[in-house]
């Protein structure tokens, strides 16, 4: 533990590295590295406890760089505390682990990404969480800058982390007045922050961001608060270099080699400090050994919604293992998550209406080993986009269900349908994307998620659907089912959710006018496993009709579509979507009124063959 005179020389040693290593790279922040170096110090050499050869140590203290920018004072920090052994002069380079902004891909003691600014404290929720339900006495600290502070997800936050009263969780805001493009909306002036952060019952103080005895004496404040805290830290943009120093136009701008002479000229030329990093105190956590998995009974043909089958699978995860965690967005008596609220109310975490804040809690959760489920409507998702983008970039490893999707949800109108979720999730790196169509489908897909890694998508359905598997059916990622098939096929009619039993119908139909057809689910749109798909259409027809509750655009139909080209298969399709804003109306209404129903499948058919 470094004392204030060591504290203020590493700042110095961390401000020097940024300065010469942002100008090797040609590119960087080193402004908005330098206005933040004591804090930066204090916080690595003085305030955090962690084990420097063990990045995933459970008992480490945790750090979120929610301002991503400043990512070559965060590494500097690693490399002199000697968690990271790199080269700070590959900055940014191609073959580099130290890339423009942090990434976990690069680096195991990033654990999220971050760069896209405001969403860090969310983040921190999550792990402050799992903290207090690991029983860990491990604090969670997030780095933000004053700009993002104009970020509604930062408020979301900030209302939910006193409502679980996260004693662990501690925010430090960079005020250093100056955004990208000038000053910030609120400056200097941090009354105003304290006083509006305040008002959602955070412990609050304002310290001199460039003064390691304030800082000192603020966190140690912190610890005794028994409240999440936010220390609003007055700094200044290019702290220590004269001609940067709390001068615009500095944002995103790096030296040339005339400016960096004067820049290592000014700052302080020492020597980095031996300062020995307390690791923290090693618990055994007791570990609850998992049960065997309940299975639910479902009668084939029976009227099952989706979205109840995904609570009921939910709550049997929940009871098996205690690492199992619903997190909703206060629709759980929709999405029926509050299946597992019933028998595990530990187990569950009410985000309320904050779909950016559930999804960065989700990914702290996760990264602290918890194996997390976030619900809410597929259509709220949307806002969330921007923090499930980045979940993606930080290997996230944890489920989102989106309940009431397509035009089949009925009377409540475009607002309430989610349209565009499949092309959302499907453009994601490395993401899984899952549409079940019956109770024993939905079961089982939220079975196979919870033990596959990654960023899975689970999409569910607000109608009851009739039950068409046995509980024997067994469900893998890149495959689908055949429920319909013969010899004398033309046509294979593909469906995945709500339009299954619409291809089912319109077998049915087919039949009547003595066509044969063929029926498969496609319920794992991504990934997609096009060769044995393919093979079994050019022995039933050489055709396809894909109907889909989803627009054109991004959803199952596109995907086969270009499946088939890149095989150049021959076959034959014919897509059915929702080709329009959609209105209000039941649900056999709009199936209809959009073309996506039975009627409209056998017709398309028809057209084919």
């Amino acid at each position: 533990m470094a004392n204030e005179k060591q504290l203020f020389d590493i700042a110095n040693v961390l401000r020097r590295d940024v300065a010469e290593m942002t100008s090797a790279a040609g590119s960087g922040h080193p402004s908005s590295c330098f206005s933040c170096a004591e804090i930066m110090a204090t916080l690595f050499f003085h305030e955090m406890k962690y084990d420097v050869k063990n990045p995933e140590n459970p008992d480490n203290d945790e750090f979120i760089l929610s301002k991503g920018h400043a990512a070559p004072i965060y590494y500097s920090a690693l490399f002199r505390a000697g968690c990271i052994k790199q080269n700070l002069k590959s900055l940014r380079k191609l073959w580099s682990p130290l890339e423009g902004h942090p990434t976990p891909q690069s680096l195991k003691w990033v654990k999220v990404a971050t760069g896209s600014l405001g969403q860090g404290a969310s983040i921190g929720i999550g792990m402050a969480l799992a903290g207090r339900l690991q029983g860990r006495k491990f604090r969670t600290y997030v780095l933000l800058g004053d700009s993002e502070m104009a970020e509604g997800s930062v408020y979301e936050a900030l209302q939910l982390a006193p409502h679980y009263n996260l004693e662990n969780l501690c925010l430090i805001i960079d005020a250093n007045r100056l955004g990208q493009r000038g000053e910030t909306m609120i400056g200097h002036g941090l009354k105003r922050f304290a006083e509006g952060i305040r008002s959602f019952k955070w412990h609050t103080i304002i310290v001199d961001g460039h003064n390691v005895g304030e800082l000192i004496k603020a966190l140690g404040e912190a610890h005794k608060s028994g409240m999440p805290t936010a220390i609003i830290a007055k700094t200044f943009k290019g702290k220590g270099v004269s001609f940067m120093e709390n001068k615009e136009e500095w944002h995103g701008k790096v030296m040339n080699k005339k400016e960096l002479e004067i820049a290592l000229k000014e700052i302080p030329n020492v020597k980095i400090p031996k300062v020995k990093i307390e690791k923290p105190e090693k618990l055994e956590v007791a570990v609850n050994k998992k049960k065997k998995i309940e299975i639910n009974s479902y009668e084939l043909n029976a009227g099952v919604a989706t979205r109840m089958a995904y609570g009921k699978a939910l709550r049997n995860l929940a009871i098996s293992d205690a690492k199992v965690i619903a997190v909703d967005a206060e629709v759980s008596n929709s999405t029926h998550s509050d299946e597992v609220k019933k028998v595990r109310p530990g187990q569950f975490v009410e985000a309320f209406i904050a779909e950016q804040d559930m999804v960065g809690i989700c990914l702290g959760m996760s990264k602290k080993g918890f194996n997390v489920f976030g619900s809410t409507f597929a259509a709220f998702l949307s806002r969330a986009h921007d923090q499930i983008r980045m979940s993606a970039l930080s290997n996230a490893n944890f489920t989102l269900c989106g309940s009431h999707a397509g035009v089949s949800i009925g009377e409540d109108g475009a607002s309430q349908m989610g349209l565009e979720d499949i092309a959302m999730f499907r453009a994601l790196p490395n993401s899984i994307v899952l549409y079940p169509s019956d109770g024993v489908s939905t079961e089982k897909l939220v079975y196979l998620s919870a033990k596959t890694r990654g960023l899975k998508y689970i999409r569910t359905t607000r109608g009851k659907t009739p039950v068409v598997y046995s509980q024997k059916e067994k469900f893998k990622l890149g495959d689908f089912k055949v429920l319909k098939q013969s010899k004398k096929d033309k046509v294979v009619l593909v469906g995945a959710g709500i339009t299954l039993h619409e291809s089912l119908a319109a077998y049915e139909m087919l039949k009547k006018s003595k066509i044969d057809s063929a029926v498969v689910d496609l319920y794992c749109v991504k990934p997609f496993e096009p060769k044995k798909f393919v093979s079994f259409v050019r022995k039933h027809g050489k055709k396809i009709v894909i109907a889909e509750d989803h627009y054109e655009e991004g959803g199952i139909g596109e995907m086969l579509a270009e499946e088939l080209e890149n095989l150049d298969a021959g076959i034959e399709m014919k897509h059915l979507f929702v080709g329009e804003i959609p209105h209000s109306g039941k649900p056999e209404e709009l199936l209809k009124k959009y073309g996506i129903d039975a009627e409209a499948i056998a017709k398309a058919a028809k057209k084919l063959i």
